[in-house]
This record gives C-alpha cells, sequence and structure tokens, in this order.
C-alpha cells in the first residue's frame, strides 16, 4: 500500500486595506499607510517564513452616492513605491503587487516589476487584475473603460507583451569586460516588436533580464474567463473557497484545465484568501470571531451593503430594524458603481426575496442578516484547530495553501506567527527555513524559459 506524501503547505499575508476585513476602530490597530506598518507586517510574515507578502491596489476610493464612508479604509500608497521600499528591509519574503492591466501600458509595467524583480533580488509577483467600470475609469486621462466581454482580451494580450518584454533579454547578453571594452555580447538586447488588437508597440527594452526572468503572475478572477486565464497565463490564483467541498470543486476544475495548455498540475498553484480568529480554546475563539464581526459590519456598513442590493438610498432605515418593504431599484445605473456587488448580485429581486425569507425565519435586522449573509472569519479556533484546518483542506486538495488576511494591522498576523506556525512545522508540512531565494524558488515553479532577444523581437 502506498501513502500519498504530505504536501507542503504555501501560506502568504494580505496586508489588508481596501475592504471592510479591516477593524480600524480596534485600539490595536495603527495606520495604513506610515511605512513602519508595513514593515512591521512584512517581517512577521518573512520571520514566519511565509512564500510572500500580498498588496492590493485601489485605483479609486469606494464611496457612496459621491460620498466616503467607513466600509472601505481610505487610502493606499503606491503599490510598487511600497514593495521597493520593502525590498531593502527584507530578505526572502516575496513581494507581490496587484497591477490593473486595463488602465496600465505593457511596457512600463514590465519595466517596474523587471526593476523590482531585481532590486528584491528575484521575489517580484505580479497579480494581473482587469477592470471593467467606468467609475474606475474616471480617474484616467481615457475616461475609457472596456465591456466586460473584452476586459480579459486585453488582459491576455497585455500579460503576452510583457512577457515578450521579458523575454527580449535572454539573460547572458552583458559581459563588462574591461579587458576588452565588450559591455554587451549582443548589440540587439531588448529589440522588440507587436503588434496585435490591443498594442502596437516597437522598440528598446531597458532592463536586462532579472533574477527570476519573469515576475511569478498572479491572477484573482473566479469566471469561467478567469478561471481558463489562470490555467493559460498565471503561476497562481486566488481562490474564493474555504470549505472543503466547494475548495475541492474548485482546485479540481482549473487544475484540469491546465493540460490543454500542456501544463502540469504543479505548474499552478490555488491559494484562498483567509481570515482567522485566534483564541486559547475554540470557544473563546468562537466568541471573539462574533465580536470581530459586528466590529467590521457596523450600522452605517449594514445600511450601505444593503443599498448595493436595493439600489436605492437607505439612509433613512433603521440597520437595527426590519429589512425594507420596497424592491430593489432594477437597471444599469447602479448606486454602487465600481463594486464587485454589481456582478455578485445580478438579480437583486431574487436575493431581496431570498433575504426577506431568511430574514423572517430567524427573526434578523439588517445589520444581523449583512453579518449573516456576508463572509465571516475562515478559520476560527485555538492555534491546534486553526493548524489542523489548515493542514485538512491542503492535504485534501481543496487548496496548495492560503493568503492571510488578518482584521488587525499591522500587528494581526503576529499571533499566528508565534502560535499556528510552529504547529504546522511540527506536523512537517511547513518550512523550518527558506531552502532558496526566489519566490519561485518559495513556490516550487520552475524558471520560464527565456527566448533570445533577435526571436522575440521577431515574433
Amino acid at each position: 500500500m502506498t501513502t500519498k506524501p504530505l504536501k507542503q503547505v504555501h501560506l502568504a499575508a494580505h496586508f489588508p486595506g481596501v475592504n471592510n476585513t479591516t477593524v480600524w476602530s480596534d485600539p490595536a490597530a495603527g495606520s495604513h499607510i506610515d511605512f513602519d506598518s508595513f514593515v512591521h507586517f512584512a517581517r512577521t510574515a518573512e520571520r514566519a517564513k511565509f512564500d510572500f507578502l500580498f498588496l492590493a491596489e485601489g485605483l479609486r476610493l469606494r464611496e457612496q452616492g459621491g460620498e466616503i464612508y467607513d466600509l472601505d479604509v481610505v487610502g493606499r500608497p503606491d503599490t510598487f513605491t511600497v514593495l521597493a521600499a520593502l525590498a531593502a528591509v527584507t530578505d526572502r519574503l516575496g513581494l507581490t503587487g496587484t497591477i490593473n492591466s486595463t488602465f496600465n501600458e505593457p511596457y512600463e509595467v514590465a519595466r517596474q516589476f523587471a526593476t523590482l524583480d531585481h532590486l528584491s533580488d528575484g521575489r517580484a509577483a505580479w497579480n494581473v487584475v482587469t477592470s471593467w467600470d467606468a467609475f474606475t475609469g474616471e480617474n484616467f486621462r481615457r475616461g475609457g473603460f472596456l465591456p466586460r466581454e473584452e476586459r480579459y482580451g486585453r488582459a491576455k494580450e497585455f500579460l503576452a507583451t510583457a512577457h515578450e518584454l521579458f523575454d527580449s533579454w535572454g539573460g547572458g547578453e552583458i559581459v563588462a569586460d574591461a579587458g576588452s571594452g565588450t559591455f554587451l555580447r549582443d548589440a540587439r538586447a531588448g529589440a522588440f516588436a507587436h503588434k496585435g488588437p490591443q498594442f502596437d508597440i516597437e522598440g528598446r527594452f531597458n532592463v536586462p533580464r532579472s533574477p527570476q526572468g519573469r515576475p511569478v503572475i498572479f491572477q484573482a478572477g473566479d469566471s469561467d474567463e478567469g478561471r481558463e486565464f489562470a490555467a493559460s497565463d498565471a503561476d497562481a490564483i486566488f481562490g474564493r473557497y474555504g470549505t472543503l467541498d466547494e475548495g475541492r470543486a474548485f482546485y479540481a476544475d482549473v487544475k484540469r484545465r491546465l493540460a490543454k495548455y500542456g501544463r502540469t498540475q504543479d505548474e499552478l498553484k490555488i491559494l484562498p484568501a483567509a481570515t482567522f480568529i485566534l483564541g486559547d480554546t475554540d470557544a473563546e475563539a468562537r466568541e471573539a470571531a462574533h465580536e470581530v464581526r459586528r466590529l467590521q459590519v457596523s450600522g452605517q456598513t449594514a445600511i450601505k451593503y444593503l443599498e448595493h442590493v436595493w439600489n436605492r438610498d437607505l439612509s433613512g432605515y433603521d440597520p437595527d430594524g426590519p429589512l425594507p418593504d420596497i424592491d430593489p431599484e432594477t437597471g444599469e445605473n447602479t448606486i454602487a458603481l465600481g463594486r464587485a456587488s454589481v456582478r455578485q448580485f445580478r438579480d437583486p429581486l431574487e436575493t431581496a426575496r431570498q433575504w426577506r425569507a431568511l430574514a423572517e425565519a430567524k427573526n434578523l435586522s439588517i445589520r444581523e442578516l449583512v453579518i449573516a449573509t456576508t463572509s465571516g472569519q475562515t478559520f476560527v479556533g485555538s492555534a491546534a484547530t486553526v493548524a489542523e484546518q489548515i493542514d485538512t483542506l491542503v492535504q485534501a486538495d481543496a487548496a496548495d495553501g492560503f493568503i492571510l488576511v488578518p482584521h488587525i494591522t499591522p500587528g494581526g498576523l503576529d499571533a499566528f506567527a508565534d502560535t499556528v506556525v510552529p504547529l504546522l512545522q511540527e506536523r512537517g508540512v511547513f518550512r523550518t527555513e527558506y531552502e532558496g531565494t526566489t519566490l519561485r524558488d518559495h513556490l516550487g515553479l520552475a524558471a520560464p524559459r527565456a527566448a533570445s532577444g533577435r526571436r522575440a523581437a521577431a515574433s
């Protein structure tokens, strides 16, 4: 009888913000913009031997009705600036940033990531995202946006073009021989030419090949198009599912798509985002989780969230009272411009019907309903319970690991690093030391094959 070898758990840390996971009102919470907060968070993740730190990006404040409110932490420094600064105060931790493919250009993004990979000695990663709404597009000179059916087409060509730029340097062109006076072995190094529906560019890429060749590529889409994009082009995909059955179904679906692109299952890591609440006992953790959810969903937040479905101004309603007796306003003009809920609640009338039934059955107020119907903590319990939950899901192929999102910044990761990580190490499923130097090493990903500058330019 053969025994399946233990899978190694991959762990990463998401610096929270631009969402209401963060409990900014907690006395233990700190700044989301001071560099000291980023340093503390990153060094904790590196001390715990995590694979990488993940920094999300918001291209517009998610105001509602033209006003900013407490559902989101306001403000997020530029992704590249923060990650470059963190490269100087960490040694092994991967540095992952979300950069939008709809409102940027391949040359500038490729140049920035190649630079970050050099500065960090091979620890850069790019979470490729798209945007379909004019709400975000208003912040940009073009003022434009792409129809939903076109955004992945642009993203695929954007990524392919960036790869051509990365690969315009093969890695052996720089000789720098002072004796002969030869600096470059190939005077055509960096030459590229791309002509396509989205981009028509030609020139020289001015950053030599970086330690990883290309940054590790992440993708976050959960639609069929997003899963296909990940299977064809990504090194890792963020999953949404933290339960065993949903996680295994998502894992199997995405992994089975790899073969059509000539890829093996170990070439794509599936890493769901996961929140957590720790306690000395499971009961204590459950009690803490209940209180955290009430802090995350204030009365104001509950009303604003309900407006996403009702598409009406509900400011006159009591969050501790019953649901509105009026139906949602349907149509293209939504009060929740730029929010994922526009896509999540495709049938607001049906959603309202289901929520009314749930509220009536359980006698829930607006706030209680929002708490019940929005995502809660993925892992809740003692350190031993959480370690077992994580290991069980990974060994059952519901995930390859998790991206942890603490509700406190910057110290919310500390307890996990000090109590859960040692238990995973005792189980033999998590590293005690970094074995490699690059993020590809940490994730068990092979280095990409580089094309020569001449081949890239001629393609």
